[in-house]
């Protein structure tokens, strides 16, 4: 299949040749012609599949069929994150670019310039917004937002969203849209409370799910089994002088963690930066900048804040903690191996993380492989008799022993 069965105006064709993209991601081609014909979806895919474009494309093409917004709102995108926001808006501005297509995005922690071009925006209409739930909160209570002639509503990263807290926003928000209109929800998962929110809001969706539950094929996945004070030496020896690690990814499981790696993988005299919330928004635009043009070598960050991530080519992506969740680390591993390339992903288990660590090779159906550490760091857990043995079998048995009274 190739874009042109899709029948996008000229306007929108010539906006996908300047971009490079040659044929549609399985996601797009099924969600497009769905999409295209005003039906409520519910699509859940894994990160780097190209979900962005499948509901982007349809609506600059739809606004080019109407010829503008002529003072009104047409599209309301919702994203959990700044970084998010911005990267939907980049994507909105690449496409649209030979068509006449408004938008905007709105999100958070800019300056009062900022919010008073937002408010500008939003008081004259526009054909696409793309706004965080707390900042277009902030814009709505002003009661100079008109949303009475919105037609589609899309809910990006909506797993994110609850899991940030932002359910209440999000129905506050859709109480101020008509109630005629299409309602659409990407997803990376795919849990209970996102089809209990999709029963209140949605009119008989379709639903597309493209096998989450499995990393991509060509991600390599390996696992130590290591003890806390180990991590951070076994980093040193996974990244020392290997030149061909151009970008890593490192996710640490709290703001506070992310803040201590980076000091320390400072500390050994590594290229590093961290992401986190502390930071102000130009601070954040910066890091990631840098990072995508392959400035920094090494980007620290929680899951949350990394959703908004859009690189191609990251060497490695490593889980310093065990995801919490079992469809987390599937969206973890996938951000290294996008668009079809090759990538390593890498996962630290300490010996409170084993049993999380194996439900989550329940959830892919197939086990991890478990790398021996090197040897100048000694032996970490065990995973126990029943898993796979270690690679390096004859290592020496660990030196650390249970405590505890002897038998008699």
């Amino acid at each position: 299949m190739n874009f042109i069965d899709f029948h996008f105006h000229d306007e929108v064709m010539d906006g996908i040749d300047a971009i490079g993209y040659e044929k549609p991601t399985p996601v797009q081609e099924q969600a497009i012609p769905a999409i295209m014909d005003k039906k409520d979806l519910i699509a859940c895919a894994q990160t780097g599949t190209g979900k962005t474009a499948a509901y982007v494309l349809p609506l600059i093409n739809n606004a080019v069929s109407k010829g503008g917004s002529h003072n009104k709102i047409s599209a309301l995108i919702i994203s959990p994150t700044r970084e998010l926001a911005i990267q939907i808006d980049q994507q909105l501005e690449g496409f649209s670019y030979f068509a006449s297509v408004s938008s905007i995005a709105v999100y958070g922690g800019g300056s009062g310039a900022a919010f008073e071009t937002e408010r500008k925006a939003l008081r004259e209409g526009a054909d696409v917004i793309v706004a965080t739930p707390g900042r277009l909160m902030s814009h709505l209570n002003m009661g100079y937002v008109k949303l009475d002639k919105l037609e589609t509503l899309i809910l990006d990263e909506a797993d994110r969203m609850l899991d940030m807290g932002f359910l209440g926003d999000i129905m506050r928000i859709i109480s101020f849209l008509p109630a005629e209109r299409q309602t659409l929800m990407f997803s990376a998962t795919m849990p209970g409370e996102i089809r209990k929110l999709a029963r209140k809001i949605m009119n008989k969706p379709l639903e597309i799910n493209l096998a989450v539950s499995k990393p991509a094929e060509n991600v390599l996945q390996g696992a130590y089994l290591v003890y806390d004070n180990q991590k951070n030496n076994l980093i040193k020896t996974l990244i020392k002088g290997k030149e061909d690690l151009k970008s890593v990814l490192i996710f640490s499981a709290t703001k506070s963690s992310v803040k201590d790696l980076e000091l320390d993988l400072k500390k050994m005299k590594f290229n590093v930066r961290a992401i986190h919330s502390d930071l102000d928004q130009n601070e954040r635009g910066n890091v990631l900048q840098d990072f995508k043009n392959r400035k920094t070598q090494i980007l620290v960050a929680t899951d949350i804040v990394a959703r908004g991530i859009d690189i191609d080519n990251i060497s490695l992506v490593v889980n310093y903690n065990v995801p919490h969740d079992a469809e987390d680390y599937v969206h973890r591993v996938g951000r290294t191996a996008r668009a079809e390339k090759t990538g390593v992903a890498l996962t630290f288990i300490n010996q409170k993380e084993i049993r999380s660590f194996k439900r989550i090779e329940q959830f892919i159906g197939s086990e991890v492989r478990k790398i021996a550490l090197p040897e100048e760091l000694g032996d970490g857990p065990s995973y126990d008799e029943k898993s796979r043995p270690m690679d390096n079998r004859n290592r020496k048995p660990s030196k650390f022993k249970k405590k505890g009274k002897p038998r008699n």
